[in-house]
């Protein structure tokens, strides 16, 4: 998983309430388990209507997605999550999201911020005409016009985040913890291990 700290760019300012994982990716993308390939049917029914946000020339390979409440709700497919990453996207901003996005998106190096409606209208403004600012270090979101919000996130998924580390990363950072314990145990349990060891 890559480190997530600064993230800036143009922003989809999407907005809309309720969207569910089958918004964020259909059901027939759901047959692979490779995650590469699904940016091509993310927000598929709604890039379908004409002048959609997600097509717009203007938010091409937009970092950051704007959203209402409630994102990702809905089923707890994780091909959202890799949806959104296939389609560029690092970072959402929204007043709420489902429990079970909000996991899938940071177990895969989505940061999702949450941030009061009234904060959401103004960025959703300023993303129009221009770029928003994500400093994950010191939890703000920031635009051209100084507008500064901040923004409250679990430690433990900032540390992660900040580190890009995966389940497999937390893992391999507790190596040397791991080996000492494993010797300590061969040697104090060597009847365990006795009468397995094959002739050379």
């Amino acid at each position: 998983m890559e480190p997530v700290s600064d993230i800036e760019g143009r922003a989809y300012p999407y907005g809309a309430k309720n969207v569910d994982t089958d918004v964020i990716i259909p059901a027939a993308w759901l047959k692979t388990t490779s995650r590469e390939g699904l940016g091509e049917g993310a927000f598929e029914t709604v890039r379908a209507q004409p002048g959609n946000v997600f097509d717009d020339e203007r938010y091409k390979g937009a970092p950051i997605l704007i959203a209402g409440d409630n994102f990702g709700c809905g089923s707890s497919r994780e091909h959202a999550a890799w949806a959104m990453l296939d389609l560029g996207i690092k970072a959402v901003i929204a007043p709420s999201f489902s429990d079970i996005y909000s996991g899938n998106a940071f177990k895969n190096g989505i940061l999702t911020v949450v941030l009061p409606q009234e904060q959401i209208d103004r960025l959703l403004e300023v993303a129009e005409t221009d770029e928003i600012h994500i400093d994950l270090e010191n939890q703000t979101v920031t635009t051209p016009f100084q507008d500064r919000f901040t923004f409250e996130i679990d430690p433990f998924r900032k540390h992660c985040l900040l580190n890009g580390l995966d389940e497999i990363g937390l893992t391999l950072e507790r190596d040397e913890a791991i080996a000492t314990h494993e010797k300590s145990r061969a040697e104090g349990m060597s009847w365990m291990t006795r009468g397995t060891e094959i002739d050379a």
